[in-house]
């Protein structure tokens, strides 16, 4: 059924609403913190948009209210990915592979809050969190049935399940809306932007924001490329191939590359905002100076803290910088991109609300991240900034997080 087909149905039932519906957007609040309920999709398993593990496909609303009661912002969630038939099945026993084992309330902070002064222009819009749970960026559709335990790589599935459900909630009205993703999830938008926007009729604003999603094509310390082969058997083993742009794969020798944001990019026709820093802390651990390429741990303290890298590893990092600004000099001329790319040692700055719009947060140009991505949606101005090398940046708060995801 197609989204202009559910417009009857959408009417009813916004005007209507459902008791699942009024479960899912309760709230409670311990202190500061807005917690909002999980949603399982409806006939979940009959259409296929389940779990690693087989169980329901899910997400978090909170309702919009005032003048941003018709503006939907969905955030996909990271976590990683698993390539493998074993490391998908321990997956399927935790939460990164289950909605079971998931916590039924999430946080809403950073962009996903509803207080104006911590998220001054998307505080009051309906607020979507795709819970991940199929280890592939929401871009699979196989199975795997060899063994007495399946497992369903439906990421693609579970995607175009949650939009059917939110459609005749409001999403099919929406006048503004904006897709976004956090990691794994980050680069999720670089697959699904343009088939987002084409859900909505022409005079719906619609853009896409990627944050810590743009997991670079790029050799190791060693002089490896380890994520290339890991994204091969990723994009193979889940059935994702046949779910990316299709101008990327028939303009490229080897198609999964387009599984790469840098070479998905160019292809993308709506308007884009790229978040990252330019020291990502996930892509240095397990990307640009994974175990495998350092046996002996010589990079452990460096990775701890920056201030104890010693100035030859600080010029290898500054190696790395400058080959992911390589992969985004085209995107610099993009009339409708944005851009903020920071310093700091960090990974996702959206959705934490010490990063995202506080005080204290890092800022580029002296401007807070949530003000760079509120000028470019709105178009107040457009940014596209890229801040100097570390460690100039004396913004930076450079707590380097755990990065818990399996790669």
């Amino acid at each position: 059924m197609g989204a202009w087909a559910l417009m009857a149905m959408a009417m009813t039932m916004v005007m209507m609403g459902s008791w699942r519906e009024i479960g899912a957007a309760k709230k409670k609040v311990e202190g500061e913190r807005l917690l909002v309920a999980m949603t399982l999709v409806p006939d979940a398993a009959s259409k296929g948009a389940v779990c690693l593990d087989g169980s329901a496909a899910a997400y978090h609303l909170h309702r919009g209210f005032g003048n941003g009661v018709h503006n939907w912002l969905l955030q996909f969630e990271g976590g990683g990915w698993c390539n493998d038939v074993e490391s998908c099945f321990e997956r399927s026993k935790s939460r990164r592979g289950s909605t079971r084992l998931m916590n039924k309330y999430e946080v809403f902070s950073g962009i996903l809050s509803n207080d104006p002064n911590m998220n001054p222009d998307f505080y009051n819009w309906n607020r979507v969190k795709l819970r991940y749970c199929d280890g592939g960026s929401f871009a699979g559709d196989s199975e795997y049935n060899a063994t007495l335990t399946p497992l369903y790589f439906r990421g693609k599935r579970i995607w175009n399940a949650i939009i059917q459900d939110l459609l005749p909630k409001g999403l099919i009205f929406a006048q503004k809306a904006l897709l976004s993703g956090c990691s794994a999830g980050g680069l999720a938008t670089f697959i699904h932007c343009d088939e987002f926007a084409e859900l909505f009729p022409q005079n719906t604003t619609v853009k896409c924001l990627s944050d810590a999603g743009f997991f670079l094509d790029v050799t190791d310390i060693s002089g490896n490329n380890t994520i290339r082969p890991f994204f091969h058997s990723l994009v193979t083993l889940q059935g994702i191939l046949k779910n990316l742009n299709q101008d990327c794969l028939s303009s490229h020798l080897y198609p999964y590359q387009c599984f790469f944001p840098q070479h998905a990019l160019p292809y993308i026709r709506t308007p884009y905002f790229i978040l990252n820093t330019g020291y990502d802390v996930f892509q240095f651990h397990h990307i640009f100076v994974p175990p495998s390429a350092d046996p002996h741990g010589v990079w452990n303290r460096c990775k701890l803290n920056p201030a104890a890298c010693s100035s030859i590893q600080l010029l290898i990092l500054q190696g790395f910088r400058l080959k992911m600004l390589d992969a985004l000099r085209l995107f610099t001329n993009s009339s409708n991109g944005g851009m903020y790319i920071n310093s700091c040692f960090a990974h996702c700055q959206s959705e934490l609300q010490t990063t995202w719009f506080t005080h204290d947060s890092p800022k580029l140009q002296n401007t807070t991240i949530a003000e760079a991505v509120g000028d470019w949606y709105f178009k107040r101005r457009i940014f596209k900034e890229v801040d100097c090398p570390y460690p100039c940046d004396s913004t930076c708060q450079n707590s380097i997080p755990l990065i818990e995801e399996g790669r």
